[in-house]
């Protein structure tokens, strides 16, 4: 197998593309020296800082490492998982951060707060959580998953943080389709999480601020750790 200049379009990617095949493909096996940059570049027909992103993309996936003065070596044939893919994961890794920050402290606000309006406003979010589950497409399933958080935030009747997390709603609201895509999170079960979140709404109802706080912190908390463990 040979390179070949690039054709013209998102040249980082071809780069990326063209030579993790040379290294998935054996070309270049474990422990081989890459070309160096000005080779690399003249070969794909690219500027040297479209083969430092490449490099630095294949880095991140664990199929090359560059050693200070030595050049880029090979380390793995195989990536431990695709670059995009490590993106995304780190980025709703991210959002969850933030999420836990602001959800369980509204939680236990709304165990204090909720009225009965708020108490009928959650069960009739967690039936529209569960109607989704049950044959809608992750969109909408995660749509109906952020209404019953929205509802939780909503009865702890702090405009600060009714704002806050209507702000924080686009990037949450990405974040969980990609979390379910990545996860796999609805594939043996479509009513993913709705004994958790059944709970929740009844701790809140009975006024359990403590219960609601712990509930949504273990429950975010778990979803967190499956992310850092793939990262």
């Amino acid at each position: 197998m040979s390179l070949e200049a690039l054709r013209p379009s998102p040249l980082v990617e071809q780069a990326v593309q063209r030579l993790r095949d040379q290294i998935t493909g054996g070309h270049w096996p474990v422990g081989t020296k890459l070309p160096g940059e000005t080779t690399l570049a003249a070969t794909l027909g690219v500027g040297r800082s479209t083969v430092r992103e490449a490099v630095r993309a294949l880095a991140g996936a664990g199929l090359v490492q560059p050693r200070q003065g030595a050049g880029v070596f090979v380390i793995a044939t195989a990536p431990v998982e695709d670059w995009p893919t490590r993106l995304r994961r780190a980025a709703v890794a991210d959002v969850y951060e933030v999420r836990a920050m602001v959800e369980v402290q509204a939680a236990r606000l709304a165990a204090a707060r909720r009225t009965d309006a708020d108490t009928a406003a959650l069960r009739s979010a967690l039936d529209r959580r569960r109607t989704a589950a049950a044959g809608a497409g992750h969109a909408d399933f995660v749509d109906a998953d952020i209404a019953l958080h929205a509802a939780v935030v909503e009865a702890a009747h702090n405009p600060v943080l009714t704002d806050l997390f209507a702000e924080f709603v686009p990037a949450l609201r990405q974040g969980l389709i990609d979390l379910v895509e990545l996860l796999g999170l609805r594939d043996e079960d479509p009513q993913h999480g709705d004994a958790r979140h059944a709970a929740l709404v009844e701790a809140i109802a009975d006024r359990d601020g403590e219960a609601a706080g712990r509930l949504l912190a273990a429950e975010l908390d778990g979803t967190q750790a499956q992310l850092l463990g793939h990262r």
